[in-house]
């Protein structure tokens, strides 16, 4: 039987083994769920939110033992992995109190005696998952599915797979039928059999525009509904009357939250030009007062990249856009001693068509534009192929809003950093997917929108 170690970022130490399925344990899985979706589904829907509360519970009462692993397998700083397991716990209890509400029938003028909506669970539904919000990404999958009458089957990035067994535990200590929630530990190669496989009726991914091209390919192929929530590159927008404190401020946060490697960090910040001078000075020197070092400890604000190879990739890039013509005006260089830290990193001077404008950087550099005026922020803001999130930052809230409406993204937000949240539809466009999670969006994404005709 194949196995994989975890590493610890932090050290580069090993952690633990853990096996990998084989074709019969992947074939067990299937029969269980198959099984415990005829069953599930059947259940009264209090009864789903009943144990949907108490995984919630579970959550907030060993939220440290949690956060505790989320930052040994990937390295996250152990406050933002405790307030993780928090908004889990707060994803839970949305879709326990709503979930009736968005899924009630809903009546519609007809000829028919009565005609209605429905709102039918389809199967299990397959999540192939990330490791950079380990848990968070997981249950705002989840929590919508199982409360919908779905069961789902978690395809866990493998240096997170402590992560992936203890969710599954979560649901089973929770009350929940073995085969309602199952953590696969398989390898990647496995997943376009999964999906083709009859007993998994959709899928959803959370990862790179290469993962989604292929997990969008198969679940074509199969015909089955897909999610893809793919990269970013969001924008930071800073207009001429904003107050550069707060965006200094939030927009460091925005940049090395998760130690960088957010989908929705700002990566890209457009400068107007009259400020441009004054934010660059000021977020250079609150980025060079960052503390790096130990996830564990108290006042870490930046940790690790979650993997050796991780941080090759974002230094390469980083020496890229130098040789592009950026000014590196703080970080850029790998630092010696053990684990994968990459030091918070500045370039200025990024052009359209260079590495830091087109592509993801997947850790803590900020790639800073300057923009002639505000519409000239918007053509830069727009001039991606990626399109999950903005920010517009500005004293004018009418004008922020008209801004963040010309935004070419999912989520666009005035005055504050991107971010999820269980009641808002979160997802995106152009090369960062399709689909919707979270909100009443997300629970309907996997169920059968039925017309239901009485005569």
């Amino acid at each position: 039987m194949a196995t994989y170690t975890t590493v610890n970022p932090a050290t580069g130490g090993a952690l633990r083994a853990y096996d990998l399925l084989d074709l019969g344990g992947i074939e067990a899985a299937l029969g269980r769920a198959a099984e415990a979706f005829a069953r599930h589904r059947a259940t009264p829907i209090e009864e789903r939110a009943e144990r949907l509360r108490r995984v919630a519970d579970l959550l907030e009462r060993d939220a440290h033992h949690h956060a505790a692993l989320m930052t040994r397998e990937m390295g996250k700083p152990l406050a933002q992995a405790v307030a993780e397991a928090e908004k889990c716990a707060w994803v839970c209890r949305y879709y326990a109190d709503h979930a009736a509400d968005f899924l009630a029938d809903e009546p519609r003028a007809s000829e028919a005696r009565r005609s209605f909506v429905a709102y039918q669970p389809l199967g299990p539904v397959l999540a192939v998952m990330p490791w950079n919000f380990p848990y968070w990404q997981v249950f705002r999958f989840a929590a919508p599915a199982v409360m919908a009458g779905n069961v789902g089957l978690l395809k866990h990035a493998k240096n997170v797979l402590g992560c992936g067994d203890a969710i599954a535990g979560l649901f089973r200590e929770a009350g929940f039928e073995e085969g309602v929630f199952q953590h696969l530990a398989v390898e990647t190669d496995a997943v376009e059999g999964l999906i083709k496989d009859d007993r998994v009726r959709a899928v959803t991914l959370t990862g790179s525009e290469g993962a989604g091209r292929a997990v969008a390919t198969a679940a074509a192929e199969a015909l089955k509904p897909s999610v893809l929530e793919l990269g970013g590159s969001d924008a930071f927008v800073v207009l001429a009357d904003a107050d550069l404190d707060r965006a200094v401020e939030v927009g460091v946060r925005a940049r090395v939250q998760n130690n960088g490697q957010s989908c929705i960090a700002a990566k890209r910040f457009v400068l107007e030009r009259p400020i441009a001078e004054a934010f660059t000075a000021r977020f250079v020197e609150a980025m060079e007062a960052l503390t790096v070092g130990d996830p564990t400890a108290e006042g870490t604000d930046v940790g690790p990249l979650a993997r050796a190879d991780l941080r090759e990739e974002v230094h390469d890039q980083v020496e890229r856009a130098a040789e592009a013509g950026a000014e590196v005006l703080c970080g850029g260089a790998i630092p010696d001693g053990p684990g994968f830290f990459y030091p918070p990193t500045v370039l200025s001077n990024v052009r359209e068509g260079t590495v830091a404008f087109e592509e993801e950087i997947f850790g803590p550099v900020a790639a800073l534009v300057v923009a002639d005026d505000a519409d000239d922020a918007v053509r830069l803001a727009n001039a991606t192929r990626f399109g999950l999130g903005g920010s517009v930052w500005t004293e004018d809230r009418e004008k922020g809003e008209a801004v963040a409406r010309r935004l070419a993204c999912g989520s666009a937000f005035v005055n504050e950093m991107v971010k999820s949240h269980p009641n808002l539809p979160f997802g995106g466009v152009k090369d960062s997917g399709y689909g919707r999670e979270l909100s009443h969006h997300g629970i309907r994404a996997f169920v059968n929108v039925k017309t239901i005709w009485v005569e």
